[in-house]
């Protein structure tokens, strides 16, 4: 795995749009904007899945860091195409709203877990997709046991935190039963390059029940 590639966790944005500080932040980290791979959760939903590739976009464009050409990997994509696309990426974005088991099946299928693994491109996730991105992942959507994420960081991320979402609350006190949880509220970020993690937002770590601050240093990479 290549440790100096840029990656950022978000858990999601509401309306739509990325916040100022994490758009200057991207503006910085991605110099060069020839190419971005979306990654679906929902690899069927097709319609949706282009609607959402095309949102995202448009939530760059909107601070000018738009990318030449875009794509979104989903089942309709043959295999040779989407490692073709995943080679010639300057960023692959994890999307979310599906199961991360999913998405995860489906970049090994297509041939891309690898790629996107090892590439120097850089990765963004979002809710499901940045829950993919860790080491050990825990789908609350899904009721499979952890296994094994992509591993950029040394955490267990749960995206949407809020605590009148009680439900919601109550798995990720359970999950931290078992390993601490990285517990993000949107419009939050994890910036990880060079070894280096930057929070932006709020972020909060749940361990055996009690919830504390998330830190800069709880990031293990």
């Amino acid at each position: 795995m290549n440790n100096h590639k840029a990656i950022a966790f978000f858990s999601g944005f509401p309306d739509r749009r990325f916040t100022d500080e994490i758009a200057r932040r991207l503006e910085k980290e991605l110099p060069v904007r020839r190419c971005i791979v979306f990654i679906t959760a929902c690899p069927v939903d097709y319609q949706q899945n282009d609607e959402d590739s095309a949102g995202m976009h448009e939530m760059f464009v909107e601070y000018g860091i738009g990318f030449d050409r875009f794509c979104v990997v989903d089942a309709r994509m043959e295999p040779a195409d989407a490692q073709k696309w995943a080679r010639e990426a300057d960023c692959f974005f994890l999307m979310g709203g599906g199961v991360c088991a999913e998405q995860r099946q489906l970049m090994r299928d297509k041939g891309i877990y690898d790629i996107v693994r090892d590439s120097p491109a850089m990765v963004l996730g979002v809710s499901a997709g940045s829950m993919n991105m860790g080491r050990i992942t825990v789908d609350w959507e899904d009721a499979s046991e952890p296994y094994e994420g992509l591993g950029f960081a040394d955490i267990t991320m749960i995206g949407h935190f809020d605590y009148n979402d009680t439900y919601r609350l109550q798995f990720m006190k359970d999950a931290s039963m078992y390993r601490p949880i990285c517990a993000m509220e949107d419009e939050s970020a994890i910036f990880i390059r060079d070894g280096k993690a930057d929070i932006i937002g709020v972020i909060h770590r749940i361990d055996k029940g009690e919830i504390g601050p998330f830190t800069e240093e709880d990031v293990r990479l």
